[in-house]
């Protein structure tokens, strides 16, 4: 025991000496938290509106009222024709036009909206709060009652995606390259001559990034919790359960990837291409995955940040018990055993 404690903390220092490992464990957590909280956010703010009537009676004025008082609209210009917005939305001078029609007084009705639709995402957020908010005289859009995310801030979204993207990234990629270093110095061999068993070594390795894994997870949950105001409803036990679980799939395919590499650069290449474009794209980060065609669909399937992520949102957001989070947790335990296994195996045999 205290030779695998003298190669965990061998291994420790190794880490902590090395100032650009502590800029990527540390920097990028921080970095990316900040960026998807505040910079990188598709919440309905502050979109340039140009009003189109050709008279200002009672019923209109109190509907361009209501957009201006409302944050997510900012009136720009009135004008009185609906070519004269669509000329101001195609110079990227507007981006909504309400335009209201003659009887809109009387009837409550003939009102269009022109949008740039060059997101069509988006198009369709600001075309539904500017119907509601010109639809329902004396009621805000913030008065709905929204279960789980009442002021719809994307950062309620984005969170528990990061946790995924930023734990897989960070164990596998470090403890691959740390342990493909190894190699390309020649000192993995002295190692495995050395009395303590190949599999001691292995682990020794790997119990340092599992320790920081557990800090940085918890330097997001503080982060998410005081700087991006995003509550932690569920269980923060479970929240940790169900993380050390994932913690341990991302060591495992660091091992794995480890046993293909055989130089650091190619360690973090595949460490790149296999696991980042797969998770930002295909695991739910961004894009909902039943939006997705059927065959994407299928291939996300075997990414585990899809698995965790559903899990956290329903962990932290929604508030449920880990009953309700069992099928998440079942598939991530079975890729974790799966994973360890195969690159363990595949580690003995190679060498």
């Amino acid at each position: 025991m205290k030779q695998f404690i003298s190669f965990v903390i061998k291994e420790a220092r190794h880490i902590l000496r090395d100032k650009r490992t502590m800029l990527i464990l540390f920097g990028m957590p921080i970095v990316l938290m900040l960026l998807f909280g505040f910079a990188i956010t598709n919440d309905v703010k502050n979109v340039r509106t140009v009003v189109v009537t050709s008279q200002m009676d009672h019923a209109t004025q109190q509907a361009v009222e209501r957009l201006a008082a409302a944050e997510y609209f900012t009136i720009v210009k009135t004008v009185s024709t609906p070519k004269e917005a669509e000329w101001l939305i195609r110079s990227q001078k507007a981006d909504l036009a309400v335009v209201f029609g003659q009887d809109f007084a009387s009837k409550k009705s003939g009102i269009q909206f022109i949008v740039d639709g060059s997101d069509p995402n988006m198009a369709q957020q600001w075309t539904a709060y500017a119907q509601q908010v010109v639809a329902n005289p004396g009621v805000s859009l913030i008065s709905q009652k929204l279960l789980f995310n009442p002021r719809m801030k994307s950062a309620y979204n984005f969170v528990p995606a990061i946790m995924g993207m930023l734990l897989l990234l960070i164990c596998a990629m470090m403890t691959s390259v740390s342990i493909v270093r190894e190699k390309e110095r020649g000192t993995m061999e002295v190692l495995l001559v050395s009395p303590v068993r190949p599999l001691m070594i292995i682990v020794a390795k790997v119990v340092p990034y599992l320790l920081l894994a557990l800090l940085i997870l918890a330097v997001i949950l503080l982060m998410s919790a005081t700087v991006l105001d995003v509550p932690l409803q569920g269980s923060v036990g479970w929240i940790l359960v169900v993380s050390l679980i994932y913690i341990l799939l991302a060591l495992s395919l660091g091992l794995l990837i480890s046993d293909i590499a055989q130089t650091q650069f190619v360690a973090l290449l595949v460490s790149a291409m296999v696991l980042l474009l797969p998770t930002v794209m295909l695991s739910g980060m961004l894009f909902p995955v039943e939006s997705m065609p059927t065959v994407l669909q299928w291939i996300s399937a075997i990414i585990p940040p899809r698995y965790y992520i559903q899990a956290m949102r329903k962990l932290m957001i929604m508030g449920v018990g880990v009953q309700e989070v069992w099928h998440e947790v079942t598939v991530l335990i079975g890729m974790t055993i799966l994973l360890l296994v195969v690159s363990l195996k595949k580690f003995k045999t190679r060498l």
